[in-house]
C-alpha cells in the first residue's frame, strides 16, 4: 500500500482546495475514445482545421463543430457529429491567463506546472513571478516585461504590504491590454476579445463597485494618468474600457489543476462561446495529459460528459451545479446577467436531492426543503405532511451562516473552520437534510479537505479513518446529483482510493466476521479489496471527466500509477495466504 508521506507530500504542496465554490467551469456512461482533438491555437489561418467568419470575426474551429445563433441563448457552438463521454471536442491555449496571488510562487507563471523537483526560479527584478526554468521565463518575456516594470511601481505605490500586489483581476487584464496593444485593433486576437458579451449597459446594481474598483485599480496598475492615455490601448474611452472589465468578469474561466483546484484566471473567446446549462453536456479541464504538448499549457479542453448528437448544442455550466436552484440562479444573474431555464432549473415533477429532506414517517421518500413562503411540504412517496418546517428552515439558515463563516476561515484559520464544520454537520443530519442538500453537503466537501490537509504526521489510525469516511460520505452524496464521470465525481474518487491505500498505522483486528461486516472502513485485506475496487472505478470516471484520448490526464495517470501497485500488493498477499495453507499440516484420516 502507498505511504502517508505521499498524500501528504501532494496535499501540502500549496493547492488550496475548496470545495465550496466551483470554478466557472465546473462540469455518461464509462464509453471513451482516443480519438486525438483539434488544437485551435498557436497556428497560422492558412494551416486550421476550418475557419468560421462570424461578421468581421474569424474563429478557428474543429471542422466537426460551428457557430450558430439562437433567439433565446445568441451565439452558441453546436455539434456536427456524434460524439461519446470522454471525447475530446477541442483543445485550445487561452488568450490570456494569469496565476492567483497565493499560487505565484508555487506553479509557473508560463506553463502553470508545479514546481520542478529543482525548484522553481524567480523573476530577479520583480521578484513576484517564477517560472520552471530559462526556457519558460524567456517565452513569456514578451509579456512579462512590460508587467515586471508594472509590478515594481505598485509595490512602491502600495500602502501596506497586504496590498503589495494587485488583485488576480487586475494582472490578468494588465495582461490583456497589453497584448491589445501590441497587436492592434485590427486583429483577430483583438476582434475575439472585442466580440465577447459585454454587460455594461444591464449592470446590475451589485455590481457598479465591483466594475468601479476594477478600473480604478486597472488604470493604476497600467499607468494611465488622463483618458486620452486610453488610445495606446485601441480604446476611445472609459465606457471602452468598462466594457473590456465587463466582458473578462463575463467571460472568464478559473485555471485549474488536474485535480480541479484552481489556480488563476483565463480568458477564451472560442470557449467563451459555449452556452451555459445546469445540466451541461461538456466540461472545460486542465487535464495536463503527456499526450499534449508542454508548450501549449495550460491547454483548456472541452469534454463530452455524456453522447451528444449531430446538430446538438453544446453547453457547459458556469457555476457550481451542486447548488439548489435558487443559489445558482442568483449567481447567474448577479455574474452573468441571465436566467437559467435548462430542465433542472425549470422541472419540478421531482424533489430536487439538492433541496430534499427525508420523510418524517422514513418511508425511504423524501420531501422537498420547505420555504419561508411556502412552507407545506409532502413527502413524495407516502404523502405525508412535514409537520415541524420550522426546524428545518432554522437549521438551513444557521448552516448556510455557519459555511460562510468556515469558508471564509479555510486558509486563514482552518482549525477553526473544520470545528466550524465539525459543529454544523450533526445539526443538519437532524434536520432531516438528506447527504446530498445544501448546505450539509458543501459543508461535508469542506469537512472532507480540511480532514484530509490536517492529517498528523505521524499518522494516526482514526485520524486516517475519519477522513476515510468523511470522503466516503462526500463520494456518495455526490454520486447522487452529478453524472457518471463528472471530474468533482472521479477526483473525489481517487482521494477515497489513495486513502484507503495508505498503509493502516494500527490495523483493527476484528474477532468475527459478523464484527468485520460492521467495520467502516475495514481493515487489512478487505481494505486493500476496497482501495482496488475504487481505485478502478475512479479510473473509469477520470477517463471520462478528463477525457479517454488524455487517459484521463494527470489525474488518471497518477491513479493508474496506483492501480498497478496494489495489484502487485494484492499478488503477494494471495501467494502470502497460499504459502501459508501449503505449510499447515493437513489432518490425516484414520480408517474406521
Amino acid at each position: 500500500m502507498s505511504s502517508f508521506a505521499n498524500i501528504r507530500e501532494s496535499r501540502q504542496s500549496k493547492e488550496s482546495k475548496s470545495y465550496v465554490q466551483s470554478t466557472a467551469s465546473t462540469q455518461a456512461s464509462s464509453s471513451t475514445s482516443s480519438s486525438q482533438p483539434s488544437s485551435v491555437e498557436g497556428k497560422d489561418t492558412k494551416d486550421l482545421d476550418e475557419i468560421k467568419d462570424t461578421g468581421e470575426i474569424i474563429y478557428s474551429l474543429p471542422p466537426n463543430i460551428e457557430i450558430r445563433n439562437s433567439d433565446s441563448k445568441g451565439r452558441g457552438l453546436w455539434s456536427k457529429i456524434h460524439y461519446k463521454p470522454g471525447n475530446t471536442l477541442l483543445a485550445t491555449k487561452p488568450h490570456i491567463a494569469v496565476l492567483s496571488n497565493q499560487h505565484l510562487d508555487s506553479y509557473c507563471s508560463n506553463c502553470f506546472g508545479p514546481s520542478p523537483a529543482s525548484g522553481l526560479k524567480r523573476c530577479t527584478t520583480c521578484r513576484t513571478v517564477w517560472y520552471c526554468d530559462s526556457e519558460c521565463q524567456n517565452k513569456d518575456w514578451p509579456l512579462h516585461k512590460r508587467e515586471c516594470s508594472a509590478l515594481q511601481e505598485w509595490v512602491k505605490a502600495a500602502p501596506s504590504p497586504d496590498l503589495a500586489l494587485p488583485s488576480d483581476a487586475v494582472r490578468c487584464l494588465g495582461r490583456l491590454m497589453w497584448t491589445r496593444q501590441k497587436k492592434g485593433s485590427s486583429s483577430r486576437w483583438t476582434k475575439e476579445i472585442d466580440a465577447m458579451q459585454s454587460h455594461r449597459q444591464s449592470l446590475q446594481s451589485s455590481s457598479f463597485e465591483l466594475h468601479a474598483h476594477l478600473s480604478h485599480a486597472l488604470v493604476r496598475y497600467l499607468g494611465i494618468s488622463c483618458p486620452e492615455q486610453l488610445s495606446k490601448f485601441e480604446l476611445n474611452s472609459p465606457k471602452d474600457l468598462v466594457d473590456i472589465i465587463s466582458r473578462f468578469i463575463t467571460n472568464t474561466f478559473s485555471v485549474t489543476t488536474p485535480t480541479l483546484t484552481p489556480i488563476g484566471a483565463s480568458v477564451s473567446p472560442i470557449v467563451a462561446l459555449i452556452n451555459h446549462s445546469c445540466e451541461p453536456n461538456v466540461v472545460v479541464v486542465f487535464p495536463r495529459s503527456s499526450a499534449s504538448s508542454p508548450a501549449l499549457e495550460p491547454l483548456m479542453q472541452i469534454i463530452a460528459l455524456r453522447n451528444i448528437e449531430p446538430n446538438e448544442e453544446i453547453l457547459t455550466s458556469y457555476i457550481d451545479t451542486t447548488l439548489p436552484r435558487y443559489l445558482r440562479q442568483k449567481s447567474l444573474k448577479e455574474t452573468y446577467n441571465f436566467e437559467c431555464t435548462c430542465t433542472l432549473c425549470t422541472s419540478s415533477a421531482d424533489v430536487d436531492p439538492r433541496e430534499a429532506v427525508f420523510c418524517p414517517k422514513k418511508c425511504g421518500g423524501t420531501c422537498p426543503v420547505p420555504l419561508e413562503e411556502s412552507s407545506l411540504c409532502l413527502c413524495l412517496k407516502c404523502r405525508t405532511i412535514l409537520k415541524d418546517t420550522g426546524a428545518v428552515i432554522d437549521a438551513a439558515r444557521v448552516g448556510q451562516e455557519g459555511l460562510d463563516k468556515a469558508v471564509s476561515l479555510q486558509f486563514k484559520d482552518p482549525t477553526k473552520s473544520l470545528q466550524l464544520a465539525i459543529n454544523l454537520i450533526p445539526i443538519l443530519i437532524s434536520s432531516g437534510l438528506t447527504p446530498s442538500s445544501h448546505p450539509l453537503l458543501a459543508l461535508s466537501r469542506l469537512h472532507q479537505s480540511l480532514l484530509i490537509d490536517s492529517l498528523p504526521s505521524p499518522l494516526t489510525q482514526e485520524s486516517l479513518d475519519d477522513a476515510i469516511r468523511a470522503t466516503t460520505r462526500s463520494s456518495t452524496a455526490i454520486s447522487t446529483i452529478l453524472p457518471y464521470g463528472h471530474p468533482i465525481r472521479g477526483i473525489t474518487l481517487a482521494e477515497l482510493g489513495k486513502l484507503l491505500a495508505v498503509d493502516e498505522p494500527s490495523p483493527h483486528q476484528p474477532s468475527s466476521p459478523a464484527e468485520a461486516a460492521l467495520i467502516y472502513p475495514p481493515s487489512g485485506s478487505a481494505r486493500l479489496k476496497l482501495a482496488l475496487e475504487t481505485t478502478l472505478r475512479a479510473r473509469n470516471e477520470l477517463l471520462v471527466g478528463f477525457g479517454g484520448w488524455n487517459e484521463g490526464g494527470q489525474a488518471g495517470k497518477d491513479i493508474r500509477e496506483l492501480i498497478v501497485a496494489l495489484e502487485k500488493e494484492m499478488a503477494v498477499w494471495k501467494q502470502g495466504v497460499d504459502n501459508v495453507l501449503k505449510d499447515t499440516p493437513r489432518p490425516v484420516a484414520f480408517k474406521s
